[in-house]
């Protein structure tokens, strides 16, 4: 679990969400175990991707980026970063957006480290705690609108969220 949590971070394709919740529905009493090591990894692997993205764009981060055909969206997502680099943070690491994506932009585009570590660990954190708890209190049955909706769920989250401090004029 914290080996996938953490190469998904910086450069895995698959989500660590396909081991988790199977191992949650297995051993429910250790969810919120299994939820903490799939966060704490998961931003030990958002540093690497942080670090690649900073100290090894051009040898390492560029093919990366070329391998999974993300280079054009990684173009977009900079521009994004100048202005809203926490909230790409946030989005992407709650939703099922390529995180690792983010990774590497918040490191080539110099967001402040403390800026990416507190949000990267509020986002990673609400994503698997909650997935925990939802296996935890539900069991199997809640298994399917996780894989299917939860993922929309959070965008639509999000989106409310950042909609709300917009129209206070917080952003």
């Amino acid at each position: 679990m914290a080996i996938v949590s953490f190469i998904e971070s910086s450069f895995f394709p698959i989500p660590p969400d396909v081991l988790m919740i199977p191992m949650i529905i297995a051993r429910p009493s250790r969810a919120f175990l299994i939820a903490a090591v799939a966060t704490v990894a998961s931003v030990a692997g958002a540093l690497l991707g942080y670090y690649i993205g900073a100290a090894l764009m051009e040898t390492v981060g560029q093919p990366i980026l070329e391998i999974y055909g993300k280079a054009d969206s990684f173009e977009e997502m900079s521009a994004v970063f100048n202005e809203y680099g926490a909230w790409a943070v946030v989005v992407a690491g709650v939703t099922f957006l390529p995180f690792k994506v983010i990774t590497i932009a918040s490191g080539v585009t110099g967001l402040p480290l403390g800026v990416f570590i507190v949000s990267s660990i509020f986002a990673r954190a609400l994503r698997f705690f909650l997935v925990a708890a939802l296996l935890w209190k539900f069991g199997a049955p809640i298994r399917d609108f996780i894989e299917k909706r939860l993922g929309l769920m959070f965008i639509l989250f999000c989106v409310l969220l950042i909609g709300g401090f917009a129209m206070v004029g917080l952003l």
